[in-house]
């Protein structure tokens, strides 16, 4: 299934609390429940005024309707091509 990193400007997100977080985190939960298991949400990267999602999913419009549902932006959403790390120079 095909993997996709989505990129969500959320302005101080880096400030947000244990339980702001939690709570994004069951209403992702909740949205992704509702669409099936097709959708999966694999893990997320909290920065200063952003979150990276990963998620794998059947095709970009899936993960674009999570994010209308969840009332989350997504202001790039890209096909993960290939993954590589230390391993890969071997």
């Amino acid at each position: 299934m095909p993997k996709y990193v989505i990129e969500r400007e959320v302005p101080g997100a880096g400030n947000l609390s244990a339980e702001e977080l939690k709570k994004i985190s069951q209403t992702s939960n909740g949205v992704l429940q509702s669409m099936g298991p097709q959708i999966q949400w694999v893990h997320s990267y909290v920065t200063g005024d952003k979150i990276y999602c990963v998620y794998n999913a059947p095709n970009e419009e899936m993960v674009r309707e999570h994010a209308k549902q969840g009332g989350f932006p997504a202001n790039s959403v890209s096909e993960v091509k290939a993954i590589i790390d230390p391993v890969t120079a071997e």
